[in-house]
């Protein structure tokens, strides 16, 4: 292979790429390899010390990178970023399908929407868009807009709208549906041994919403589905991903991958690395 496809093929693998990193400003390497190739990168709780510092963060990032897609990990309610170490101002997923008031829903989301541009950031790694059908889940919970199909799918298209009439884009999660665990996925590889048909039914219809809705971006999960990939986690499964997600709901935007160093993902590899958070 010639220096020159080397190069491009080295450029085109960065593109694929959403990494995160750390301290709370933007390391050299980042800001180099965004002037490279890369495309995008992702901020977490341990890049925030306070809301000036990761709006500076935020706007550093993008003054280096105007084009870039600039994430974060922002449902509001109990996982956020822009409010860290306060909490969120606004109710999470629960509290809204709680309310059940689409029109609020899309209110709060276009609330988080304005206040990611505003720190400097362009893509929410959210809503959560799973059904909260299994009460013993550990780590979906409350960021679910609960155990209903129709109401989950009601507001997970709402919030998308409203996030995205700002400007900024939605990323609903954790596809084909995390919501029927009893594992958490940054620590262990949680099974739904459950056929298509049940999926198709109780899983599936948040995320058509979301699709509907315009949803640019899909979140996958670390999660094993064996009645439709017994070896494949639906992060790295084809019939999943292409026969599922493009083929059948029709899906031609992004799909962005949960977190490469969470156990449900490499726990067959043998890292020791710990999971980051999402």
């Amino acid at each position: 292979m010639s220096a020159v496809h080397t190069e491009r093929l080295r450029r085109t693998i960065r593109g694929t790429l959403m990494p995160g990193f750390a301290g709370f400003t933007p390391p050299t390497w980042l800001i180099d390899a965004l002037n490279d190739g890369l495309q995008s990168t992702c901020v977490y709780g341990e890049n925030v010390a306070d809301t000036a510092q990761l709006q500076a963060l935020g706007n550093a990032l993008r003054e280096a990178a105007p084009q870039a897609i600039l994430a974060i990990d922002e449902e509001g309610g109990e996982v956020t970023r822009l409010h860290y170490l306060t909490g969120a101002p606004y109710p999470g997923a629960a509290v809204l399908g709680r309310i059940n008031n689409s029109e609020y829903t899309a209110e709060i989301g276009a609330r988080v929407g304005y206040d990611i541009l505003e720190a400097g950031f362009n893509l929410a790694l959210a809503p959560d868009a799973d059904v909260n059908s299994n009460p013993e889940n550990p780590v979906i919970g409350t960021r679910s807009f609960g155990a209903d199909p129709e109401l989950a799918s009601k507001h997970t298209a709402a919030w998308v709208r409203g996030l995205q009439r700002t400007g900024a884009q939605a990323c609903p999660k954790h596809f084909p549906g995390h919501g029927d665990t009893t594992q958490d996925s940054h620590l262990a590889l949680p099974v739904v041994d459950v056929p298509l048909s049940l999926l198709e039914q109780r899983d599936l219809p948040p995320f058509r919403a979301a699709i509907e809705a315009g949803a640019r971006a899909i979140m996958t999960s670390h999660i094993l589905l064996p009645q439709l990939d017994p070896v494949n986690p639906a992060t790295l499964s084809q019939t999943i991903l292409q026969g599922l997600l493009r083929e059948q709901l029709g899906f031609t935007g992004v799909i962005v991958s949960d977190a490469l160093d969470m156990r449900g993902r490499v726990a067959r590899l043998g890292s020791r690395r710990q999971p980051c958070e999402h």
